[in-house]
């Protein structure tokens, strides 16, 4: 049974482990690792249920009967690219971010920004 749904398990270790890093971690980069692998696991769950067992290309042939739909395939490259410009846009805010405050954790930022308010 296992066997049979090794990919969902993979789905079920990745997911939990960018959940993990994006909670357990305070440095900002760290958290942006965390959520690509959050988001590379919802990648790998809408594959693994678009699959068709026996299914081919949906073009239309003399001997093929049962197709895969293509449509998960397109939304998954589409979320890939939404992926990598949502990551770099917020590698480009940590930058500033540590341009500003001179760190990335999130704990020493927000403790300047207290001490900034007190004074």
């Amino acid at each position: 049974m296992i066997a049979g749904h090794f990919n969902y398990w993979v789905v079920i270790v990745l997911m939990m482990m960018g959940f993990y890093i994006v909670v357990s971690d305070s440095n900002l980069i760290k958290k942006i690792i965390g959520l690509n692998v959050f988001q590379t696991s919802v990648f790998v769950l809408f594959i693994s249920m678009s699959k068709v067992k026996g299914g081919t290309a949906p073009i239309l042939t003399e001997e093929a009967s049962l197709y895969s739909n293509p449509l998960p395939h397109v939304l998954i490259l589409t979320a890939i690219v939404v992926g990598v410009s949502t990551s770099a846009l917020g590698l480009a805010l940590i930058s500033r971010i540590h341009r500003a405050y001179g760190t990335v954790d999130e704990t020493l930022i927000h403790e300047q920004d207290e001490t900034q308010d007190e004074a």
